[in-house]
């Protein structure tokens, strides 16, 4: 059934609707790593948009600040200050540009034999553990690194624990579109809980005009901060292939042949590095808005222009933003005990779903070192040429992929495939 002559009325309530889905994570994200929400906001409509414009319109997805630039945000935030952290992001978008200049001269399968499975999983499940104590010090009251005890234990516990309740029941247990929202109903349960015990500060919302200007923020480049970026970019990127997947399994088309994966993944960099240009999070497709859009059966891309209308409207109402920024930090930490957690599955389900073989010694090699380089935060190199934590280990499962011989290795197969 077309959606192309569907109500213009119906195609607005559907936009909405859309945003509503994505806007637990789509806030969440920049809430953490100290950025302006409404920036976030403003750059999801703005990436959502120029997806479009690349992709023709075809694909019905929506982008909005990625969970898995967190840890290198953070790290490298308080090493270079945000500037420079957001000329990191505008050089992460350039890595899926070039990846998809690669897939358009070499196909869809060059991804697959670069960033094979046992490279990628190892550093998704990096990417959500190394987040953990960012989490619980969060949902125990604490700032994210644990250096202050911002609102106090036991009352910060009595909000973080049925904010992550309500967030697990809603996702186990919700029907319809309602389950689809188990982020935002967590908050609304934990903003409750955190105004009854009197930890909520009004104040900022209160000052804030109802019209203001997000805080932009220009990039600046800074080799160091670039390091800490762009490695982290290779996980997105198949993250990215499976939403592009996914989002044609529900349809019925084949977006990886019509658009092209070359176009989507020229999409989502371009969407992330104008995200960079105006100081919002990396831009990535969002799988609770493909569930969404599997759920409505409304396959129309038109609803994502209007999701990213009202998202770039909401941007400039200041009030909004600041009721955002007043949100505790235990509502945030209860809900991330599950997020993070989540990412780390993913991982998880990659190694499985595709079956490496961990009793090969080669596959067991680049999963161990990964993981403990990335979750350790391991170190590597001098001054601003230093790779640590996310980057660098997503750098060095790379490397050890192509560097190790034997096994099932991608080469191997490449190389008995050959004429």
């Amino acid at each position: 059934m077309s959606h192309t002559d569907e109500p213009l009325g119906r195609q607005v309530l559907a936009g909405a609707q859309m945003l509503f889905v994505a806007f637990g994570a789509l806030v969440l994200m920049p809430l953490i790593t100290g950025m302006d929400p409404n920036v976030a906001l403003f750059t999801a409509g703005l990436g959502t948009l120029l997806f479009q414009v690349i992709t023709r319109r075809q694909v019905p997805v929506f982008l909005a600040s990625s969970f898995a630039f967190i840890a290198p945000i953070i790290a490298a935030k308080g090493e270079f200050g945000l500037p420079a952290v957001m000329g990191g992001v505008v050089a992460a978008g350039l890595v899926y540009m070039l990846l998809g200049f690669a897939v358009r001269l070499k196909g869809p399968g060059f991804i697959d034999r670069l960033l094979p499975p046992v490279v990628i999983a190892p550093v998704i499940i990096s990417i959500g553990l190394a987040l953990s104590p960012v989490a619980v010090n969060m949902a125990m009251g604490k700032a994210g690194d644990g250096s202050a005890q911002l609102i106090p234990y036991q009352t910060a516990m009595l909000i973080s624990m049925p904010a992550l309740v309500t967030t697990l029941l809603v996702a186990v247990l919700g029907k319809g579109l309602f389950r689809l929202v188990p982020i935002l109903a967590g908050v609304a349960v934990g903003y409750g809980l955190s105004f009854a015990f009197g930890v909520v500060d009004t104040s900022g919302i209160a000052a804030a005009p109802w019209l203001a200007m997000p805080n932009f923020v220009a990039p600046e480049f800074n080799i160091g901060a670039i390091l800490f970026m762009v490695p982290v970019a290779l996980a997105p990127a198949i993250e990215h292939i499976g939403g592009v997947v996914a989002i044609g399994s529900v349809t019925g088309n084949n977006y990886v042949k019509k658009p092209g994966l070359h176009r989507t993944l020229l999409g989502d960099g371009v969407a992330t590095s104008a995200a960079g240009l105006f100081g919002g999070p990396p831009n990535t497709t969002y799988a609770e808005v493909t569930g969404a859009v599997m759920l409505t059966k409304n396959y129309n891309p038109k609803i994502m222009t209007w999701a990213a209308v009202f998202a770039i409207a909401l941007a400039f109402i200041g009030k909004f933003g600041a009721g955002l920024l007043s949100i505790p930090v235990p509502v945030m930490g209860g809900i991330l005990c599950l997020l993070f957690g989540s990412i780390a599955v993913v991982g998880l389900s990659t190694l499985i779903r595709h079956q490496v073989d961990l009793s090969e010694a080669r596959n067991l090699i680049i999963v161990s070192v990964t993981l403990v380089f990335g979750i350790g935060g391991m170190a590597i190199g001098y001054g601003e040429f230093t790779l640590s934590g996310i980057s660098l280990c997503a750098i060095i499962a790379l490397l050890l992929n192509l560097l190790l011989p034997g096994g099932e290795g991608w080469r191997n197969k490449q190389l008995n495939e050959e004429p």
